[in-house]
């Protein structure tokens, strides 16, 4: 049996008795030096790409035009979302002006299809991946631009509705705090678009609106529907006296509490919808032991159980929302697992297969009503023929990861586990023009997975899922199998009567030292080093265990127990980068402990003063064996404040290093950057931050990153890879400038150290439905200070022998060869292509005109800014996963240069000889044929064989892309097709490329010598034109 040793040294006891420990610290913090800090000039051009996957994430607010069936908007834990085409595709409308990312409600004015309502803080609250609000956000110009417009401290929404003839009149059901009882819940009222909010109705401190539904042909006419809930790391407390249903007649100024023929006792949370068709007819979804479908017949007087289907009702805390149909009053949709219709008032129910379960809400088009939305965990997904068939959600990115990992190959992959669907490994950037859904896969486990394997032969993965479940991917086979410690069904299980309490999101990771070791946490730490087939328990119970808590997880109506309610459980666990003997583990409720001997004895090292929290990370220093840090949050016991915990000393004490950051950003992540000691990065509820001195000051580092809470992030080589809760994936390519911010500072100019470029076929298109790719080649990023318009800005690159390969100016003229020049950080991407050929004036060619990539090796760059200088070494990279020799590169290079300088000097000459031709027809207008009968004959011969030249250079007839099909396809087009085709490929070249190179060869030599007769003709003519004495200034012939 393990030990455990409880930390307790006098000195340690005296300096955290106090309550007041960290206020007095966060004192002498204030008195102490600010901290370190950069101009955010030197470092604004370093942005994020969106990696993705492009799978849809929880969605549980959506709403649609009236006037215009196509168009809808959607709100996710990522912001507010448009469609203008039914959702084909989607844009995010809401970055840049809210500041939260989690909506919970969207209401669009019918009278005004310009005003649209947002309600922030989703309602269907979980225990793992839920974020609060800031309250209403409001656009007048169809969600282009957005303003807060008050109730901020509500947290959560539920609904909003608006007046149908009057867009200033709405109506806001604020749900409140899941995590305390607090008074900003309830129902809101303004009659002037928001400036102003009068609480019209309040029962407790523990209820608040779940749902809220006028009547939209008597708007007087609103039902509410109250829920008594609370949640606990524990428990959902989803039921008690607030819980119930209300109705006004005024317009929501006064209010009168419904229950005759409604459930005795206790309700939990209820959902409530009046038809538009029979105003009458109310729809009510009741959790209660008597719960059910309930429907009153006479606008709420008296109702009666419709329908007590437990399909209808099940999992009621997640779900319980209903939807009347807006024209067939014995229609009605309930919204839960499945998305259920009834057509015969509530008796029976029909699926409505949606592309994704956990469905939570649903609007229709009152007009047209087979125009519809629907909400779910998937997504959103709109359908046109009344929920028959609905459009895709692999086009949203918004999919919410708990964690994040990534292997070493190349290009490496990203794995982590997304919210109600699978694990996910994800290439960081593909040959082709973006990353797209089938270059993603799931790699075991489910929807919560940790993944774990070796980075550098990730052949087995091992992912987890809720329950303790683990999983051993085989990447050769793409087959799984269960290696659980124990197995066992532990869905609706008391957590008392299992052997191990796993969290919902149970850590698993490989040990850095031997990556065949696999840990796997519970409320004990668990290893195995032979695949799973046998496990060790290396700890004691490293948690409270506080008996109390460890029990059902829902109630007093409907029990929860899929697993996120397991509580006293190690939520994290960090092995020392510096010896293997060295493992951290963090719990659930605050229990910090260290093992320097592989498990055989422990040390509990819990930060003092800090409670019940959560341990969601721990970050061992890459630089000093001592030092770790960690994420702490209190955000379930409704404690938003932000904890980041610094220890020197192998966790004996601690210091809280928060300076900078947002009051409410609470952190979820710290890591320490592997390079650079003291470089820190924090993901927190509100964003990103960066410190540049070991947490002592920290910076809002957002970028160009949405705001959306960020639950990990990770560190990889020279990028930094983010997860978020609602934007998937998304990557930082090149943190150098960050390691060289010191130097840049003192500097008027300043270029940051390049990384190396990779010659593959990666590459960025425009296309925002696809995850980005690096951009190809080099990224160049440079610092002026203060610019000057008259002083120039050149770069050249050169490769070995010192020759030029491209050059960028300031001041070139040449869109492609430009150079940006502006204060603070620049960036210049070169996609390692020669320059693009000129190609012939007013000929259409439908191949690209790009020059081709150089090949792999050693180059230098040389920036000039004035009269300074600054010279870099570079290397190009070969694609890792081709296994070409430098001579076979060299070759390809030879063979380019060739074939480039045929394609320059016939297009060189077409454009010449197309010049003359438009000189000499224009002279020929300006003669007249009587007295210069001679001239006129020998030009029309001299345009007749330019003509029979150009059309062996180029095919001038074709105007389009798809006229390649329809003429012939003349020397050019050949010439560059071949070039392209070289160029495509990584080497050795084939014997076919180099005789098609010859016989185009050949055949440019034979059209080549045309030109030279063109020459002669030419020189005949002017020597014919001087004889003539033809004039060279004359008017046009009048006709």
């Amino acid at each position: 049996m393990k030990t455990l040793r409880i930390f307790l040294l006098v000195a340690l006891t005296a300096l955290f008795c106090s309550p007041d420990t960290f206020a007095q610290r966060r004192k002498r913090k204030n008195q102490a030096p600010e901290g370190v800090s950069y101009d955010t000039t030197l470092y604004n051009s370093m942005e994020f790409r969106l990696v993705g996957p492009f799978r849809g994430g929880r969605a549980t607010a959506v709403a649609g035009v009236v006037q215009d069936p196509m168009t809808y908007y959607m709100g996710a834990t990522g912001g507010v979302w448009k469609t203008d085409d039914a959702g084909e595709s989607w844009k995010n409308v809401s970055d840049g002006f809210m500041k939260t990312a989690s909506v919970g409600a969207i209401a669009v004015s019918e009278s005004d299809p310009n005003v649209v309502y947002v309600g922030m803080g989703e309602a269907p609250v979980r225990g793992v991946m839920t974020s609060h609000g800031d309250g209403v956000y409001k656009s007048t110009d169809a969600g282009k631009t957005w303003k807060n417009i008050g109730l901020e401290k509500t947290r959560q929404i539920s609904k909003i509705v608006v007046h149908p003839d009057n867009p200033d009149v709405v109506i806001v059901g604020a749900q409140g705090s899941p995590y305390a009882a607090t008074e900003d819940r309830g129902i809101y009222r303004s009659e002037d678009g928001g400036e102003t909010w009068t609480k019209v109705h309040y029962i407790d401190e523990n209820s608040g609106v779940s749902d809220l539904s006028m009547d939209m042909t008597n708007p007087r006419i609103i039902y509410a529907a109250y829920w008594d809930h609370r949640r606990f790391p524990w428990k959902v407390q989803s039921g008690g006296p607030g819980s119930g249903i209300w109705k006004s007649a005024d317009g929501g100024l006064t209010w009168k509490k419904l229950s005759k023929g409604l459930p005795k006792g206790v309700m939990g949370k209820i959902g409530v919808s009046v038809s538009r068709a029979n105003p009458d007819k109310v729809w009510a979804i009741i959790e209660a032991d008597k719960g059910g479908l309930y429907r009153s017949d006479n606008g709420g007087k008296n109702w009666r159980l419709i329908n007590p289907d437990r399909l209808l009702r099940a999992r009621s805390w997640y779900y319980m929302h209903i939807q009347a149909h807006p024209t067939d009053e014995e229609s009605v949709y309930i919204m839960n697992a499945p998305l259920v219709q009834s057509t015969d008032n509530g008796k029976t129910f029909v699926n409505l297969n949606t592309p994704h379960g956990d469905n939570h809400q649903v609007w229709i088009n009152p007009e047209k009503p087979q125009y519809m939305i629907n909400a779910n965990d998937g997504g959103a997904n709109v359908s046109i023929n009344g929920g028959k068939d609905w459009s895709r959600q692999d086009n949203q990115p918004t999919a919410q990861f708990y964690r994040v990992n990534a292997d070493r190959q190349f290009p490496y992959r990203i794995y982590g586990g997304q919210q109600d669907n699978s694990s996910v490994s994800i290439a960081s950037r593909v040959n082709g023009g973006g990353i797209s859904n089938s270059d993603f896969f799931p790699v075991g486990g489910c929807e919560s997975a940790y993944s774990a394997f070796d980075p550098d032969d990730p052949k087995y993965v091992y992912s987890g899922c809720y329950q303790g479940i683990i999983d051993e991917w085989n990447a050769k086979t793409k087959l799984t199998k269960d290696v659980m410690a124990y197995p066992f069904q532990g869905l609706g299980t008391n957590p008392r009567d299992i052997k191990y309490r796993f969290n919902w999101n149970a850590p698993i990771i490989a040990s850095k030292h031997d990556p065949s070791v696999i840990y796997h946490a519970g409320n004990k730490l668990l290893k195995t080093s032979n695949r799973g087939i046998t496990w060790t328990e290396i700890s004691p119970d490293l948690t409270r265990n506080d008996s109390t808590k460890i029990n059902w997880g829902g109630g007093p109506i409907t029990n929860e127990g899929a697993g996120g309610e397991i509580y006293h459980a190690i939520y994290y666990v960090a092995e020392s980068p510096h010896t293997p003997d060295v493992i951290y583990t963090g719990a659930d409720d605050g229990m910090l402990h260290i093992t320097k001997n592989g498990g055989a004895d422990w040390t509990e090292i819990t930060i003092p003063n800090t409670g019940e929290g959560m341990v969601n990370q721990i970050e061992v220093s890459p630089h000093d064996p001592g030092t770790v840090y960690v994420a702490f949050n209190k955000y379930k016991f409704n404690d938003f404040t932000p904890h980041i915990f610094k220890s020197t000393d192998y966790g004996q004490t601690w210091n809280r290093i928060v300076n900078g950051i947002a009051s409410e950003a609470h952190v979820r992540v710290v890591r320490e950057d592997p390079k650079q000691k003291d470089l820190l990065f924090a993901g927190t509820e509100l964003g990103l931050y960066v410190s540049f001195d070991g947490g002592v000051k920290w910076n809002e580092f957002q970028q160009n990153l949405p705001i959306v809470p960020i639950t990990d992030l990770m560190v990889h080589g020279n990028d930094l890879i983010i997860a978020t809760q609602g934007r998937a994936f998304w990557v930082m390519d090149d943190l150098n400038p960050l390691y060289e911010l010191k130097a840049a500072q003192n500097s008027d100019f300043y270029v940051y150290e390049p990384e190396n470029a990779i010659r593959d076929n990666a590459f960025r298109t425009g296309n925002t439905s696809i995850g980005q790719n690096p951009y190809p080649g080099f990224s160049i990023m440079y610092y002026i200070k203060e610019d000057a318009d008259s002083i120039p800005l050149k770069v050249e690159f050169m490769d070995a022998s010192g020759a030029v390969v491209r050059s960028f100016a300031s001041d070139a003229t040449n869109r492609q060869e430009k150079l940006t020049k502006k204060s603070g950080m620049n960036r210049l991407n070169w996609n390692l292509s020669k320059v693009n050929f000129d190609g012939v004036q007013g000929v259409f060619v439908g191949l690209g005109a790009g020059g081709h990539r150089v090949a792999p090796g050693a180059y230098t760059m040389k920036m000039s800014y004035g009269d300074q200088e600054i010279v870099k070494r570079l290397n190009v990279a070969p694609d890792p996963k081709w296994e070409a020799t430098t001579a076979q590169y060299q070759e390809q290079q030879q063979l380019l240069e060739e074939v480039r300088e045929i394609i320059e000097e016939l297009q060189s000459t077409a454009n010449d000889i197309r010049s003359v031709r438009a000189q000499i027809n224009d002279l020929k207008s300006r003669i007249d044929p009587d007295d210069f009968a001679n001239v006129h004959e020998a030009i029309k011969e001299l345009v007749e064989m330019i003509n029979e030249l150009e059309g062996e250079f180029v095919q001038p007839k074709q105007k389009t892309f798809q006229d390649v099909i329809n003429f012939e396809n003349k020397l050019e087009v050949q010439l560059l097709h071949i070039y392209g085709t070289i160029d495509g490929i990584e080497p050795p070249v084939t014997d076919g490329q180099r005789a098609r190179v010859e016989t185009l060869k050949a055949e440019y030599v034979t059209a080549i010598a045309g030109a030279a007769k063109v020459n002669q003709k030419m020189e005949e003519l002017m020597e014919l034109i001087r004889t003539e004495k033809v004039p060279f200034i004359a008017p046009k012939k009048k006709k």
